[in-house]
């Protein structure tokens, strides 16, 4: 008899730690579980035409911005919101992961407008849109913006990061004031002027063989190089003088730092701008140097 009583004690001993580690582990799904529901938005807008090229406009306070063109004809926006650094405990508590969105996303007439209410979470927007799209992009903070295979009136500007458009077609306005610009073109819109800038970080921009273009350039604490057969312009620029001393005012004479060239005979215009950085005019297919 005393054997069955103990056979019973230690069955039902081992059914409550059973049940325990059960509980436990059901505990711990629970409290990973926010952190592995965080896996971001996803919205597909459909165009008001798509038979006609789209206009899409994203803007970050804080954040990276990837823009793929595709043959689909609908912009496909996804977000990401990611996780501060910190400790994952304080004080005995486990930290909630806030890596919520807040992504808002309109369409007008081919125009969408994409941005969140998240402005001091770094939130990344990966984006794809139809082939021929323009593009107009803004991000200031812990990000960088990239756009592949687009073509179309592209416009970005990064004030802490760095701008890199790959294989893209149409015209480009590219600024980074804390970052490099790295642009390659497969084919350019030769009706659109062009301006590329920054203010820490080297400009590189790869043009098809047959570019024809007036170039102004200026680089303050850095160098321009080119593959191009670039005719620098020997006439020295006009100087600017402004005398408003009859007026009580002063004296001004100023002349331009700007350097003015063409390639292949002139064409559109391309503005370099740089500061604290060099200036790389490539032609494509040429052997790289650097």
């Amino acid at each position: 008899m005393e054997i069955f009583e103990f056979l019973n004690v230690m069955t039902n001993t081992h059914s409550f730690f059973k049940s325990l580690a059960a509980t436990f582990i059901g505990c711990a799904l629970a409290i990973a579980t926010p952190a592995l529901a965080q896996s971001g938005d996803r919205v597909s807008v459909q165009l008001s035409d798509p038979a006609r090229p789209a206009v899409v406009k994203a803007s970050l306070v804080a954040g990276s911005i990837n823009v793929k063109g595709y043959e689909g004809k609908e912009v496909v926006v996804e977000a990401k919101g990611r996780s501060r650094e910190s400790a994952s405990s304080e004080g005995g508590m486990r930290r909630i992961p806030m890596t919520s969105t807040g992504l808002s996303v309109e369409e007008e007439n081919n125009q969408v407008r994409i941005g969140t209410d998240s402005y001091h979470r770094p939130i990344d927007l990966t984006i794809s849109v139809p082939a021929h799209t323009s593009l107009i992009l803004r991000t200031v903070n812990d990000g960088n913006i990239v756009v592949t295979g687009v073509d179309g009136e592209i416009d970005v500007d990064d004030v802490n990061g760095s701008v890199t458009l790959t294989n893209i077609s149409g015209s480009a306005i590219a600024h980074a004031l804390n970052g490099r610009v790295h642009v390659t073109f497969n084919r350019l819109n030769p009706q659109k002027a062009m301006s590329f800038s920054s203010m820490n970080g080297d400009i590189d921009v790869t043009f098809p063989p047959d570019l024809k273009a007036n170039l102004t350039l200026r680089s303050d604490q850095g160098e321009v190089y080119s593959d191009f057969d670039v005719q620098v312009q020997a006439k020295a620029p006009q100087p600017q003088a402004e005398d408003t001393r009859a007026q009580g005012g002063k004296y001004h004479y100023k002349v331009d730092k700007t350097v003015r060239a063409t390639v292949n005979g002139g064409g559109q215009e391309i503005q370099f701008k740089n500061f604290n950085g060099n200036i790389y005019i490539r032609k494509a297919g040429a052997a790289k140097t650097q």
